[in-house]
């Protein structure tokens, strides 16, 4: 049985997140009555983790966890070995007490392209959706946010989610949250909101776009990163089935017509502050994610195509403002 009752003391406090009260607790013990096959296994090593407060947390520059004496030897191998107990590790990478959890994607460098481009972070609430294992909120809390909140309905990301704060010392000012985005009620109490790539995932992309904008309060700002298409405001691909095999993909606009949808919207001040080829060097298979990734799934001929012969993976940041 996972506790949400820490999550539940903070936004009580808060005046803009207390109406969540309302349903929030009928859905995750609806969430908790779902079982999962290894979230028991993945619990028990979860609960075998050191809980000392550790000498030094980094999240401005990277996500690090350090002591001034570094663990012995057969500390830190059982540590690794607890870690990778929840593997795939899709989302990082992250230093723990000498440990490099060397994850399938390398999300600093996404972080590298986004950060430049929003609203300073400093005392705001952050909603991070599809935020994965969470990596991204721990970079938010570096920049100084208030308090991040994601959501993501995986069992094992929120494993590794916990168990990255439970090193960390438990640090209350981030929460992860298993649930989908269309669980969330229009609460308005978020400074900031990602979306960094969902919306290829969503049936109705439009739906998604005012999802989020129901999150965010007035002159709030939505920071939104997708699978993009090179072409003008009317260039949408909609693959047949998989793209780079990934299932459940809908719609690939190109970034000027992902610009069109958001202003549909309602949103104003819409920029697109970066576009970006995906390399084989960004998302790979490591020791920490053992499954096949990007370079198997691309036309071994051309690189620039998937092997169903769609354009190779090109991504898109879009920043947008609430009226």
């Amino acid at each position: 049985m996972f506790n949400f009752a820490n999550f539940y003391q903070l936004i009580a406090q808060d005046q803009r997140l207390q109406p969540w009260l309302n349903v929030l607790p009928q859905q995750l013990t609806a969430w908790q009555n779902d079982s999962h096959g290894d979230f028991e296994r993945w619990m028990r090593s979860l609960n075998k983790l050191p809980t000392f407060t550790p000498d030094r947390v980094e999240l401005k520059t990277e996500v690090a966890i350090r002591n001034q004496v570094p663990l012995a030897d057969g500390e830190q191998k059982k540590l690794e070995n607890l870690l990778k107990t929840f593997h795939p590790w899709r989302k990082g990478p992250y230093h723990i007490h000498g440990i490099h959890i060397d994850t399938e994607w390398r999300s600093d460098w996404k972080w590298d392209r986004v950060l430049p481009h929003i609203s300073p972070l400093k005392n705001r609430n952050v909603l991070d959706v599809g935020c994965g294992n969470g990596y991204h909120m721990w970079r938010m809390l570096g920049e100084g946010a208030r308090l991040c909140v994601g959501v993501d309905p995986s069992h094992l990301f929120l494993i590794q989610f916990e168990a990255i704060r439970r090193l960390m010392g438990n640090d209350q000012r981030a929460h992860l949250l298993p649930l989908g985005i269309e669980a969330l009620p229009k609460l308005e109490a978020f400074d900031t909101v990602f979306s960094m790539g969902v919306l290829y995932h969503r049936r109705s992309p439009l739906d998604h776009l005012l999802q989020l904008k129901d999150q965010l309060i007035s002159g709030g700002e939505l920071i939104l990163e997708t699978l993009v298409i090179e072409g003008d405001e009317t260039a949408v691909l909609v693959p047949n089935d998989r793209y780079a095999q990934m299932r459940n993909v809908y719609f690939f606009p190109s970034a000027l017509a992902l610009k069109v949808w958001l202003e549909k919207c309602g949103f104003t001040d819409v920029v697109i502050a970066d576009e970006n080829d995906t390399s084989a060097e960004e998302q790979r298979t490591t020791t920490w994610m053992t499954h096949n990734s990007l370079p198997d799934y691309l036309d071994t001929t051309d690189p620039k195509k998937t092997i169903e012969g769609y354009p190779a993976p090109r991504r898109a940041i879009l920043i947008a403002r609430k009226p």
